[in-house]
């Protein structure tokens, strides 16, 4: 096991040294409000109590982005954001930060154009620790999987309420990392959460994935869903909100001010997500 898929590892290790049930694991666009804002928003973020950052990769067909999640990428898109820039940006946030581990979330075009094997090789070298693509079905991209290992990535997968058995054990073969669980039949952002369900889904997922950790994400959005999900899962995954409350900065700030106001409004809403986990401890979470 390499140091990249270790970032990952010692995050959830760091959370149950803590006492927490569940890491903490922003999702944002890349690229959104500015390429040149990416960075300082991933530190703030991190500040501000993220475990992990899950940073998507600006796409103009996505499958699984609701329309809060699609704005962010046609947003990074116009000021020219693909997936070059994207590896540019991880870069500069390793200057300052080797310790806090960062998933590529996108789809299979970006990576396909640049050729898998010289992805994987510039991921490793901008310092990425996961990839996650939403349209990489488990059973074939083995090889690739394994490309990624070599390069000290972890391969991370979707798992949905509609997934079968099957395709439980597909992933857990070839998932490194933590495997992703859907919350909700749709786009991110959509539906409500119910959190019996996803206790039954989760310990379901979790007699296949042995000591893989397991995140949930889609329908999170104030903190008291967050903490239901924290006593069920080992991490609470969260975008639609975020990025909701960035526009929300933008379109209240001056033009000047704009990019500041993102990256503060981010952050301190982040931090209300972070303090509702910490009164989840792991003890609370498996009574």
């Amino acid at each position: 096991m390499t140091t990249r898929i270790d970032r990952i590892a010692a995050a959830f290790a760091r959370t149950a040294e803590s006492g927490r049930s569940a890491a903490l694991i922003p999702y944002i666009a890349a690229g959104d409000p500015s390429p040149a804002a990416t960075p300082a928003l991933m530190h703030a973020l991190v500040e501000a109590g993220a475990d992990i950052i899950e940073l998507g990769v600006p796409f103009s067909d996505p499958m699984a982005d609701g329309p809060v999640i699609q704005r962010a990428a046609d947003r990074a898109i116009a000021q020219g954001v693909g997936l070059t820039r994207v590896l540019e940006l991880v870069a500069e946030f390793r200057q300052t930060d080797t310790t806090t581990p960062v998933v590529l979330m996108g789809y299979a075009n970006p990576i396909e154009r640049m050729g898998q094997s010289e992805f994987a090789s510039n991921a490793e070298r901008a310092g990425v620790d996961g990839v996650l693509v939403v349209d990489y079905p488990p059973e074939e991209v083995i090889e690739f999987a394994s490309t990624l290992g070599a390069h000290g990535i972890a391969p991370i997968f979707l798992l949905a309420p509609t997934s079968t058995e099957a395709r439980i054990q597909s992933v857990a073969k070839v998932a490194r990392g933590y495997v992703y669980y859907v919350s909700l039949k749709g786009v991110t952002g959509a539906g409500s959460l119910n959190t019996d369900d996803v206790a039954e889904r989760v310990a379901v997922i979790r007699r296949h994935m042995g000591d893989i950790p397991v995140g949930v994400g889609f329908g999170i959005r104030d903190a008291q869903s967050a903490q239901r999900v924290a006593r069920v899962a080992d991490a609470v995954v969260i975008g639609s909100k975020l990025i909701e409350t960035m526009e929300q900065a933008v379109a209240d700030a001056p033009a000047a001010q704009q990019t500041n106001a993102a990256v503060t409004a981010a952050s301190g809403w982040l931090r209300t997500i972070r303090h509702a986990l910490d009164q989840v401890k792991r003890d609370d979470a498996s009574a």
